[in-house]
């Protein structure tokens, strides 16, 4: 009994921290650095939709390359990582990704400025730093370096690359701590380092052209040398736009020049009329189930819609605190993890009723239920993650996001559910026929039996 308590403890304090998760409010900013430092602070501990329910905007983009060149399936899959990649760093969440021929599908849940996306994305992110003398160019000025110089007459200035971004180690958006200024931090290699270190040391009081794509972002004075190979990237920038850079920087060159084909922005009506007949299909079946537990179980079925309501809960705090992208599949794997839920329970009851029915008294009788349907409870809940991991996989390796999304909701909700079953409608049963014991053995129908 003890033991019992101590467990109906945690369950509480568990069911109360997952309440707190789940209802939507203002969470303190402590409470959010502590369970959700790893997410964005603007969007942490929210509700993340795809894009069938918030929305957002869809590009299709091809490789532009000379008449004749075709790009390869090896370049365009290349393409499509560092684009996921980048999408991530923007902060998109459940993005589709898909590679068609020598065109890209990308599909951006919530973005609803599409150009400073689109900018991000098709950009080649090739990042050159300069030499540029004692003449520094203004920001924006478009340049030749010598990294490319076909095409170039003898007229046109080449200014001399001297390190490029695959030698960047970190990038990172901050603020200059003097000025408030957002900047850019970066950091080299090693190697990279050494190199940054000599040109430094040798031309300090020159200029230095910081490139991205052929476009100047800033061309600093060099006031001494820089040995630990790390410096800023200043400019007339905005939170968002530097964020952007970073991202271009961080996620290296796209081995192809992209274009844009189209761009759609989808409305989040279509997904604002799914998500009230999701909730509303949803919370008909729920309360069907709480009823018909109630009725043909009676006391056993009221602590089971204790920990069903419990499960709920459960289910989205972790959705917050991953966070999950919930989608229309994801909501179909939660919904059905429900039902699997239920199951369970109905299992252990239909094992306790026949052990009652045996003549077994109401103690034995609860943990018989319990040992002997967890074999039945746990095959088909490993079979049901096996499946999970499968569609799981399928989706990462197909580009199916809205298979992931069923998998994943599905495969929490099935571990949730055994949690909830095996745990905490089994501790509230023995704390009650701990407690009232005596009573009830004269009163089983109270158990259905």
């Amino acid at each position: 009994m003890r033991r019992d308590i101590i467990t109906l403890v945690f369950i509480l304090i568990l069911t109360a921290f997952a309440a707190y998760v789940a209802i939507p409010n203002a969470h303190p900013e402590w409470f959010t650095n502590l369970v959700a430092g790893h997410q964005n602070p603007a969007d942490a501990l929210t509700l993340r939709l795809g894009l069938d329910l918030q929305g957002g905007t869809q590009v299709v983009l091809e490789a532009d390359l000379p008449e004749g060149r075709q790009a390869s399936a090896e370049d365009m899959e290349t393409v499509r990582t560092i684009i996921d990649r980048r999408v991530n760093g923007l902060g998109v969440t459940e993005p589709l990704i898909l590679v068609s021929g020598d065109r890209i599908i990308v599909a951006l849940p919530g973005v609803e400025d599409p150009d400073t996306a689109i900018a991000t994305l098709k950009g080649t992110g090739q990042l050159e730093f300069v030499e540029m003398g004692q003449t520094p160019l203004p920001e924006g000025a478009k340049i030749v370096t010598s990294l490319d110089t076909s095409g170039v007459t003898t007229d046109t200035v080449v200014y001399k690359t001297v390190l490029t971004g695959d030698q960047l180690d970190s990038v990172d958006v901050t603020r200059d701590p003097n000025t408030q200024e957002v900047v850019i931090a970066f950091e080299f290699k090693p190697e990279g380092a050494k190199i940054f270190g000599e040109y430094t040391t040798e031309n300090v009081g020159n200029f230095l052209g910081i490139v991205l794509d052929k476009t100047v972002l800033s061309a600093p004075r060099i006031n001494s040398p820089i040995p630990d190979g790390s410096g800023i990237i200043q400019g007339d920038f905005t939170l968002e736009e530097a964020r952007n850079l970073a991202v271009q920087m961080r996620y290296g060159a796209l081995p192809v020049p992209l274009t844009v084909v189209d761009v759609r922005t989808i409305g989040p009506s279509l997904g604002e009329d799914s998500v009230r007949s999701s909730v509303l299909a949803g919370t008909i079946g729920v309360i069907i189930v709480l009823l018909f537990m109630l009725v043909y179980y009676r006391l056993s079925g009221f602590l089971a819609d204790l920990a069903l309501i419990s499960y709920a809960l459960y289910n989205m705090a972790v959705y917050k605190l991953l966070p999950v992208v919930l989608t229309l599949p994801g909501i179909a794997g939660f919904l059905l993890s429900t039902g699997m839920a239920v199951d369970a329970n109905i299992l252990v009851f239909e094992r306790m009723k026949e052990e009652l029915r045996a003549g077994r008294s109401l103690p034995n009788s609860l943990e018989a239920g319990f040992s002997r349907a967890w074999t039945s409870i746990l095959d088909s809940n490993l079979s049901t993650l096996i499946s999970c991991v499968i569609l799981y996989y399928f989706g990462s390796n197909f580009g199916a996001s809205i298979v992931q999304g069923f998998a994943i909701t599905l495969g929490i909700g099935v571990l949730i559910s055994m949690f909830t079953a095996m745990i905490v409608t089994r501790t509230f049963l023995r704390i009650v026929v701990g407690f009232f014991g005596a009573r009830l053995r004269e009163h089983l129908f109270l158990f259905g039996a």
